[in-house]
């Protein structure tokens, strides 16, 4: 009844909300746009307003408009290739605002809009830190993984199963302790286990935003480690069809990526659509040898609509992902002979929707946004092919609801305030194997955050929220017997009726000491309720045999974060320090008992532990060789158990070092490039009770692209080469490492990327 009276109560506001017709004084936004040192006007600069979703081109002449827009305070975006985005903060009032900018050739990356951390603003101004991944950064990262191109950001590594297999790890944190949103739609991939990706793909994607720490306030129990949220690209500009082709070749696997995006904005009308494949054999390392069912192929399929007024947002999102990942297990390597793309045996097939609407409605001085979704994910398991094909077949139904608001308040202070909930089932079908049971899960939370700057340089925000969580496990037989037989065994049947509820706290702020140096400090208290497979899984899961532990209690943690930025005009600087005490921490460990088959079973258990480390980053570019960036960065995190135990996927410290040579213009190519980087990885000699030590070792890359202009044409292509001495070694978070498999070695990969327009 709890259930289905929350529901009914989100149906009443969205009823009333959108059954307001508020009275909204129109206005326009106008300006030219040049270049600052040369006074030329700029044609083909993005004017966006990310917050209302609106956005055009200036024209031939400089001039942009945009009409029918809300007043109020607004934040403008304004970027071009090859210039520094520009970010101006206006009042809106009825009738006609001019704002005329100069733009900067781009030197070093300036700040950027940010939305993650729930006031949607500048970085420079964001309590939070919030690094950010864009496009480029997948478009030049030479490899076939959107996760392995996050590992870019300092603090992020990855837990891996090859190329088609990977999930990230966020200082130490991983799988149940991360969240992933799509959009700001969590993602529901069975993500407690190493061996289940996230499907999602870097096409038609704005960008990327990390959130290293509890995030636990703004989005839920599974925030405890930190968020990455995938943001859509920007509606077309207004009055614009426009759209890109990418095509990837990767040698190592002989991999090929090919997408295809087209979008468009008519009047209030906004629209959009994007396909495409992603398809590899299995790859070698150093030594060249194959990795055998290490193959993966992946389609997607994205599409939107949206009506945008001065009034409201509302846009509507549809993608599907359908992935075929091999499983490189013991069984496979000697069923799996020849390469191909094939998947045949030990393969997921696995498929995913999402539904979601984004909606913001204005009225008077206030905003509210009401974002809802629905995901339905399938995991299918394959074997051998004659004996037990199927071995896994279930499925995921998950219901999202967000609904917040923004309270009028002054220019100083903003608050916003919420609800949250989500309505999860869990359902088996016919397949042998169960890893988890049939079930029902219901989330529920109210939550407070706010910012106010004080003395012009501090702001501080205070966060709270409260969360309640139902698990529901109606009786049936455990996942790790067989379904056909006869069980007298009382603990042959599971059912549960577990309820957790906790409150979150948050404490933040930034002293801005000048425009170019900011210190933050933040401090978080966030809690995660266990989740199904930690309570009830109860069978064979790859390689061990796993059990749930059904008296777990929530896991908590209180991290300190301390962060340093500064940055003039040929140099960036950023350094954070972190400690994070976990009570009660969640994980997986072995036991001294074995099955009836000789096994070993790993059961999750929990202990109090403590994780800290940090992060540096150094982008120099010095002055007057305009033409050499040089980039370096330091990660480090350890964890250990209360009882002087180290936990497990640890990432081992890490050093990056990169030179990149750029030209502006060099006969038909337009932001030329080339770049040779190094990542130093160290002995990881602290591993958990189950794992092993591992080797250091040196990987080398290098690549080189830009733009070509073909008559009125412009072409993106590029060229990369990583692991360029084809180097032999093992990642300490490789889960191939028990079976002795190296990851890749040499891969060359080719890119080429066509935007166009339609008139």
């Amino acid at each position: 009844m709890k259930r289905s009276s929350n529901i009914e109560k989100l149906l009443l506001l969205i009823l009333f909300f959108t059954g307001l017709n508020p009275v909204i004084a129109q206005s326009s936004l106008s300006g030219i746009i040049r270049e600052k040192s040369t006074g030329e006007i700029l044609s083909g600069v993005n004017v966006y307003l990310p917050e209302y979703s609106r956005g055009t081109v200036s024209g031939t002449d400089g001039s942009y408009e945009l009409k029918n827009l809300r007043s109020g305070q607004a934040l403008v975006q304004f970027s071009m290739m090859g210039y520094k985005t520009r970010l101006e903060k206006i009042n809106i009032s009825a009738g006609m605002v001019n704002l005329s900018v100069e733009m900067e050739p781009k030197v070093i990356q300036g700040e950027e809009i940010v939305v993650t951390g729930g006031f949607p603003g500048s970085q420079h101004d964001n309590v939070v830190k919030i690094s950010t991944l864009k496009p480029k950064a997948f478009l030049t990262s030479g490899t076939p993984s959107l996760i392995e191109t996050l590992t870019e950001t300092p603090g992020i590594e990855m837990i891996s199963k090859g190329p088609g297999v990977a999930t990230p790890v966020i200082r130490g944190l991983s799988l149940s302790n991360i969240l992933f949103l799509n959009n700001g739609i969590p993602m529901s991939n069975f993500q407690f286990s190493e061996n289940h990706p996230f499907m999602v793909d870097e096409n038609g994607m704005e960008r990327m935003e990390i959130i290293k720490g509890p995030a636990s306030l703004l989005y839920g129990s599974g925030a405890v480690g930190g968020v990455i949220n995938l943001i859509k690209e920007a509606p077309a500009p207004e009055g614009k069809i426009t759209g890109d082709y990418l095509l990837k070749y990767f040698g190592n696997t002989h991999g090929v990526t090919s997408n295809l995006g087209v979008k468009g904005t008519q009047k209030s009308f906004t629209w959009g659509l994007r396909s495409g494949f992603n398809s590899h054999m299995d790859y070698f390392d150093g030594d060249n040898n194959r990795i055998p069912n290490s193959r993966f192929n992946r389609k997607s399929l994205k599409t939107n609509i949206g009506l945008i007024e001065n009034f409201g947002t509302f846009r509507l999102f549809y993608d599907y992902n359908k992935d075929r990942l091999g499983m490189t297990v013991e069984p496979a390597i000697i069923l799996v002979p020849e390469n191909n793309r094939k998947n045949e045996v030990w393969y997921q097939d696995l498929s995913n929707h999402i539904l979601s609407m984004q909606n913001k409605i204005f009225i008077k001085k206030m905003k509210f946004d009401l974002n809802l979704g629905y995901q339905s994910n399938n995991r299918k398991l394959y074997g051998s092919a004659t004996i037990e094909p199927l071995l896994v077949d279930i499925n995921m139904n998950s219901f999202n609801y967000k609904l917040q608001s923004s309270l009028p308040t002054n220019e100083t202070t903003k608050i916003i305030v919420g609800i949250q909930g989500l309505e999860q089932s869990v359902q088996n079908h016919d397949a042998p194997q169960r890893i988890l049971p049939d079930a029902r899960i219901s989330d529920f939370s109210v939550f407070g955050l706010g910012q106010h700057y004080h003395w012009e340089k501090l702001m501080i925000q205070v966060g709270l929220r409260w969360d309640y969580r139902f698990i529901h496990v109606p009786e049936q037989i455990s996942g790790g017997h067989s379904h056909d037989e006869v069980h007298a065994q009382e603990d042959s049947l599971i059912s549960l009726n577990n309820a957790y509820n906790n409150i979150s706290l948050s404490l933040g702020s930034v002293l801005n000491l000048k425009d170019s140096m900011h210190i933050r400090l933040n401090i978080a208290s966030a809690f995660r309720s266990p989740n199904l497979a930690e309570l009830t899984q109860n069978g064979e899961h790859g390689i061990r045999y796993e059990q749930g532990n059904a008296n777990l209690n929530s896991q908590r943690n209180l991290e300190a974060d301390l962060s340093f930025h500064y940055h003039t005009t040929h140099m960036t600087f950023d350094a954070s320090g972190f400690y994070n005490n976990i009570y009660d921490y969640i994980f997986l460990a072995p036991t001294s008992d074995s099955t009836d088959d000789g096994d070993k079973i790993y059961r999750y258990t929990q202990s109090n532990a403590f994780l800290y480390g940090g992060e540096i980053l150094l982008h120099f570019h010095p002055h007057p060789v305009d033409w050499l960036h040089f980039k370096s960065s330091w990660s480090y995190v350890s964890g250990k158990q209360s009882n002087g135990d180290y936990l497990p996927f640890i990432p081992a410290q890490k050093v990056k070092l990169e030179i990149e040579l750029q030209k502006r213009k060099w006969y038909a190519f337009r932001n030329l490039y080339f770049k040779f980087s190094s990542d130093f990885v160290f002995k990881q000699n602290h591993p958990a009770p189950f794992e092993t030590p591992s080797a250091d070792y040196i990987l080398l890359n290098a690549g080189m692209g830009g733009d070509i202009h073909v008559k009125n044409q412009l072409i993106t292509v590029g060229v990369f080469a990583n692991n360029l001495l084809n180097k032999t070694y093992i990642s300490h978070l490789s889960t191939l490492k028990d079976l002795s498999l190296n990851n890749m070695g040499r891969n060359i990969s080719l890119v080429v990327k066509v935007p166009f327009g339609i008139k």
